[in-house]
């Protein structure tokens, strides 16, 4: 994932140069065939299927973690997870990335998108303590996100239609492909829907 950066900023260099010397008229084959004969476009989808193949990675990994009991300021199975703590772990061990440690630090280090943007892999945000961003989970898809509850339930999935998630939510995140360098452990994270 740490790939897409270069290749991103080779791809525009390519499309820049090519603009600059493009005749009017020029269809998107002819850009096309530029970037195919530079290499960019294989190198472009090898990117984007390293990138579906991490967030699906992601998913399958969190799926494992299933039954594991909620535990505040938990951050691993042995002894279980709270929701920010949960997301920390799933992004560390199957992407590679550090994600800080409390829910709302998530959400101001990863870039917001709108709902109807969410992919698998994405996070979702929900104010379950009555104030924002105070409860996260991973979206799976079809609607559906993975998270550690409460104290007393276990790592579920949920389904983000339910009306207690759709009055809660605070709004979906993507954590960038280029994190920053790993972030300190924050203090615990004290959120637990109510």
């Amino acid at each position: 994932m740490r790939m897409i950066t270069p290749v991103l900023i080779i791809a525009s260099t390519a499309l820049l140069a090519f603009g600059a010397h493009a005749a009017p008229g020029n269809s998107g084959e002819d850009m096309d065939k530029l970037l195919a004969e530079k290499g960019l476009l294989t190198q472009i989808d090898h990117v984007r299927q390293s990138v579906t193949s991490k967030a699906s990675e992601l998913v399958v990994d969190a799926m494992g973690f299933l039954g594991v009991p909620y535990k505040r300021g938990g951050n691993n199975a042995e002894t279980g997870f709270d929701c920010s703590g949960f997301v920390r772990s799933m992004y560390e061990q199957s992407v590679g990335l550090l994600l800080p440690r409390k829910a709302e630090q998530q959400a101001a280090a990863t870039q917001q998108i709108e709902k109807t943007e969410l992919q698998p892999g994405d996070l979702v945000f929900f104010n379950t303590m009555r104030r924002a961003f105070s409860h996260v989970g991973i979206y799976i898809g079809d609607g559906k996100f993975i998270h550690s509850p409460k104290p007393g339930a276990e790592v579920r999935v949920e389904n983000m239609g339910l009306s207690y998630w759709q009055r809660r939510f605070d709004g979906a995140r993507r954590v960038p492909a280029a994190q920053t360098p790993p972030i300190a452990p924050a203090a615990m994270d004290t959120a637990s829907p109510r």
